[in-house]
């Protein structure tokens, strides 16, 4: 498959969850999006346009642990952003996978956030 086509339907499925998936002050987005090497999550209010709290593998204190963009580091992640979450006061939370599938590293990370504390 040619990449601009590959490109062409990951952002129609990114609109399709979009459609269907938005954040409020009270029960902010969680959007996760896995690179090559990193990892980045946010929590979104989409009605004041504001992210309430924001981690991804480059952050200075897990930047010590060597997180990779694989299953091992995206629970790690997972349990960092429910801890950083829940201190900004965020429990209930909106789970946008930005065009992902639902397995492998995106599930991990979402089960990590759940025994973090966060509420999907």
């Amino acid at each position: 498959m040619k990449t601009i086509q590959k490109a062409k339907l990951l952002q129609k499925r990114k609109w399709r969850i979009r459609k269907k998936v938005s954040g409020t002050a009270a029960r902010p987005r969680l959007s996760v999006k896995f690179t090559s090497k990193h990892i980045y999550a946010q929590a979104i209010d989409d009605e004041a346009g504001a992210t309430l709290a924001f981690l991804s593998s480059l952050d200075a204190e897990l930047r010590k642990q060597n997180l990779a963009a694989n299953l091992a580091g995206a629970e790690a992640l997972g349990k960092a952003f429910a801890a950083k979450a829940t201190a900004a006061g965020i429990t209930d939370v909106v789970f946008d996978r930005n065009g992902a599938l639902y397995h492998g590293k995106v599930k991990v990370f979402a089960d990590a956030a759940r025994e973090g504390g966060l509420k999907f």
